[in-house]
């Protein structure tokens, strides 16, 4: 615990987690199982709770195969620090590099290259898009980025499900099952 940068919290699992420090064998997925499902898009900003495990889970399942992994965790380091809206998020340098560092851990803690493939972030965007159609409704002005929203609408899952999905979804990537 010495020489460790910052302070610690613990999470849901008991683990001692430094945000400014973050190390692979300190990441626990029913850590982040647990806090996605707990946490709501959109700054909570929606008809009904939609949770980050539920997006992450949908992102997983529309990316190549050889990506589904890296989509399922995509959003795993808010599970340490919590996400912000996206126009904040944006001028944010020093958050946004806590966030990359953490990143860096879940990446080497579950085998992942660091670079976050490129179909993730447009898979995000797709659902992005397809969560403001089924949880937003029309917006006042129109969004960037610009996707189409999937053809299938979106059914928000209790906490308690999303965090099954998620486990089973990684469970199912691990095992190399087809997406």
């Amino acid at each position: 615990m010495r020489n460790r940068a910052g302070n610690w919290f613990q999470t849901y699992t008991g683990v001692m987690f430094w945000p400014l420090d973050p190390r692979p064998e300190e990441i626990e997925l029913e850590d982040i199982a647990h806090s996605l499902s707990m946490q709501c898009r959109f700054n909570g900003h929606m008809k009904s709770f939609y949770s980050v495990a539920q997006h992450s889970v949908e992102v997983s399942r529309i990316v190549p195969a050889e990506h589904a992994l890296w989509g399922l965790l995509h959003d795993a380091a808010e599970a340490y620090i919590g996400d912000m809206v996206r126009p904040l998020k944006l001028h944010m340098p020093t958050f946004r590099a806590i966030e990359d560092q953490i990143m860096i851990a879940i990446c080497d803690r579950f085998g992942l290259p660091r670079a976050e493939p490129p179909e993730v972030k447009i898979a995000d965007n797709v659902l992005l898009m397809t969560e403001r159609r089924d949880f937003l409704g029309t917006p006042p002005a129109p969004w960037t980025p610009r996707a189409e929203p999937l053809a299938l609408v979106l059914k928000a899952q209790t906490p308690i499900y999303a965090k099954a999905s998620f486990l089973g979804r990684f469970d199912q990537l691990q095992k190399g099952y087809p997406s």
